[in-house]
């Protein structure tokens, strides 16, 4: 009868361990993922910032011809 018992502790402690394993797998992975994910967040407002340094200094460009055209006409 002990030697059931055992088996199903020993059962029990690998069943355990098993699925603490599998749920720290998974956890590290999503947090691989949200720091892939916050990266390219990051890369793409960078690129938001120079195109928006662009588009700025197009405003200024078209506001100097806009004020050529108007003291031509």
């Amino acid at each position: 009868m002990a030697e059931v018992f055992g088996a199903v502790g020993i059962f029990a402690f690998v069943t355990t361990v098993i699925t603490v394993i599998i749920v720290q797998i998974g956890a590290t992975v999503r947090a691989r993922a949200a720091l892939a994910r916050e990266d390219e967040y990051r890369k793409i407002a960078s690129s938001g910032q120079g195109i928006e340094r662009h588009l700025g200094e197009i405003n200024e460009r078209l506001a100097a011809i806009e004020k050529v055209l108007k003291t031509v006409e």
